[in-house]
């Protein structure tokens, strides 16, 4: 008699609990490698939740020894063409984007290992909380595979000599370091992980909604401007900030000391 075949268990999970959606990824025996399923998997929750008013903060968490490996290296070799190859790319960036894009501000908790492109979505997410065990590198030149698209992220997080040295050498850094070089926010326990990521989620979850998607947009948009235009982007984002119903409230609750009520 023939087993019968078990199911297999999803390889991106998600949760949602006051205002806070955790996607973990989940694929322990390949330490998470961001596999061309999983990424269309990441791709259509960040959709959805943009979309999802409920949600205040997403935070990205992972299963088993790695937090991220980065890319399927089996599956870029069986992909074999550079056109298909390419197409993987384009995805995964897209994914990283989205983030970016998201209304919600995004949180990546590293409970351990992260590197090449999982190194990547660890630095394209907004704020970053990581064990001290936690380690980080961008190791594809190790393999050929120089980290370009990685170097997108990175270089936007640590300055360009940091930057160049890690995508040069492949080496890795510690937690400690990673906050130093500015890839990370906090370094904990890891015993402190989840309590440390539940209380940051839990302090920005609190804050104006739409305060905070208009401002992260901003935030993101002026980084790329030169000095006057990005003024004056700011000028009016923070204008509309301070004349919307949100505003109104918030400035109402601090003249009568009160707590502000967020819709």
């Amino acid at each position: 008699m023939s087993a019968v075949p078990q199911p297999q268990a999803p390889i991106l999970l998600r949760e949602a609990q006051d205002g806070i959606a955790t996607l973990t990824l989940n694929r322990p025996e390949q330490f998470n490698a961001l596999s061309g399923e999983l990424l269309d998997q990441l791709q259509a929750a960040f959709d959805e939740i943009a979309q999802d008013r409920s949600v205040r903060v997403v935070i990205i968490a992972a299963r088993g020894r790695g937090f991220c490996a980065g890319h399927d290296l089996k599956e870029i070799r069986a992909l074999a063409t550079q056109e298909r190859i390419q197409g993987l790319f384009e995805k995964c960036s897209k994914v990283m984007t989205s983030i970016v894009s998201l209304p919600q501000p995004v949180i990546a908790k590293v409970h351990a290992t992260a590197t090449a492109a999982g190194c990547q979505l660890v630095a394209q997410c907004d704020l970053a909380v990581a064990a001290d065990s936690a380690k980080f590198a961008v190791s594809g030149v190790n393999f050929g595979l120089f980290c370009s698209t990685p170097s997108v992220a990175l270089a936007r997080n640590v300055s360009r000599k940091q930057a160049m040295e890690m995508l040069l050498t492949g080496d890795f850094i510690d937690a400690a370091t990673a906050q130093a070089y500015g890839l990370v926010n906090r370094v904990v326990a890891p015993a402190d992980l989840d309590a440390e990521v539940a209380r940051l989620a839990a302090t920005v979850a609190a804050k104006p909604p739409q305060a905070v998607a208009s401002g992260k947009r901003a935030f993101y948009r002026h980084l790329e401007m030169g000095l006057e235009s990005a003024y004056a982007l700011a000028s009016e984002v923070i204008s509309c900030n301070a004349a919307s119903e949100e505003g109104r409230e918030g400035l109402d609750a601090f003249l009568e000391k009160r707590k502000p009520s967020w819709k």
